[in-house]
């Protein structure tokens, strides 16, 4: 099998990543994890969190954490990035990651209209969108006012702000998904006539503005990742962009804002973004934009997943690596983020360095259940 793998030493070159540098260019993707009863890490997300740094990754980007805002959260045991019990048993992680020489951002999050009634921590607080939804003639899901709107703009800097204090090395936004960011940048979920509906500059409008509130309140030197999406967990083929040019009327004015890196989150990382053109969307991320990119989906596993995935034994898969390689040393990214494989085998970089395949652990849906140190 050595044969048939490419030279992988791009992939192991160092990094200069804000205030600090990088080991190699592997990034553990964030991916929900519900184990975290009240909203505050335990012991066993602190160890979980250390074996993936102990097993290789460059940087590890934290499962998404609720800011300070009534209708942020969405599901229980999700951690809360506020509060003082929280926010110490996040410090506890961070400080374990920097022993085994790895760096670490926490992904700020808000749940946006894929919150119901009926969640902690008040079950009677709707979701918070970008527009309304009703079910059964209920209210579930509430348009935001422009409080509403500041309130969660606020929230955003707040959370930034103690990732800084807290000796994290940057901080990612998580605008992808159908989550509260990508509420108004979709057209789909985004009926508004007000400044934050209709054109493309209006429905970025609260993108730039979670961005420039978070650039104020961080260091300059402490970088800021926005992660985005075309997919939708309701819809795959889903597009809040139809074209290059109109991914450019999104994405700049985000990176003027103050973004440093951008997270292109896709399915398949080497699929063209749009007809006409080989470009990712992560190449067309960095070439739209000049900044760096992570790109990432299905990297190490055999196939790309679905939201309700249920298979068992996805085997490795290293025929892409190839793509990897030749992507990172085109620049289409500086960075290329691991998900599943990671969940299943948390020495997967370092094996993938000393070239074990043979030892890697196949991704198995149960690793889920459980977290697997």
């Amino acid at each position: 099998m050595s044969m048939e793998i490419p030279a992988l030493d791009a992939l192991f070159e160092t990094h200069e990543f804000g205030r600090g540098t990088l080991r190699n260019r592997f990034v553990m993707a964030p991916m929900t994890r519900m184990f975290s009863p009240q909203g505050v890490p335990t012991a066993d997300v602190c160890a979980y969190y250390r074996a993936r740094a102990r097993g290789g990754a460059g940087l590890i980007i934290t499962e998404g954490t609720y800011i300070n805002h009534p209708a942020a959260n969405g599901e229980p045991r999700i951690p809360a990035f506020h509060g003082a019990r929280p926010l110490e048993a996040w410090k506890r992680i961070v400080d374990a990651v920097h022993e085994e020489g790895g760096m670490i951002i926490p992904q700020i999050w808000h749940y946006g209209l894929m919150r119901r009634p009926g969640v902690e921590p008040d079950p009677s607080v709707p979701g918070y969108s970008a527009m309304a939804i009703e079910e059964n003639g209920e209210t579930v899901v509430r348009q935001m006012t422009q409080q509403d709107i500041d309130d969660a703009v606020s929230a955003y800097a707040e959370a930034a702000e103690a990732a800084e204090r807290l000796g994290f090395d940057g901080v990612e936004l998580h605008g992808a998904h159908e989550y509260l960011i990508d509420n108004f940048l979709w057209e789909k979920t985004n009926r508004r006539s007000d400044r934050y509906g209709g054109s493309i500059e209006n429905r970025t409008r609260f993108a730039v503005e979670v961005v420039s509130a978070v650039r104020r309140a961080i260091s300059r030197d402490f970088p800021l990742v926005l992660r985005f999406s075309q997919w939708k967990q309701s819809d795959y083929a889903a597009r809040i962009a139809a074209t290059p040019d109109e991914l450019k009327r999104i994405l700049m004015p985000i990176a003027e804002a103050g973004v440093d890196y951008f997270d292109a989150s896709t399915r398949r990382f080497w699929e063209p973004a749009f007809e006409g053109s080989p470009l990712t969307l992560a190449a067309w991320t960095a070439k739209i934009t000049g900044k760096p990119v992570m790109t990432v989906g299905s990297i190490g596993v055999e196939r790309a997943f679905t939201v309700q995935d249920e298979g068992a034994g996805v085997k490795p898969s290293y025929a892409r690596l190839t793509d990897l390689v030749e992507g990172l040393k085109r620049s289409d990214f500086a960075l290329a983020g691991v998900g599943r494989a990671l969940l299943s085998d948390p020495d997967w970089v370092n094996k993938i360095r000393d070239r074990r395949f043979a030892e890697i652990r196949p991704y198995e849906r149960a690793a889920h259940e459980t977290l697997v140190v």
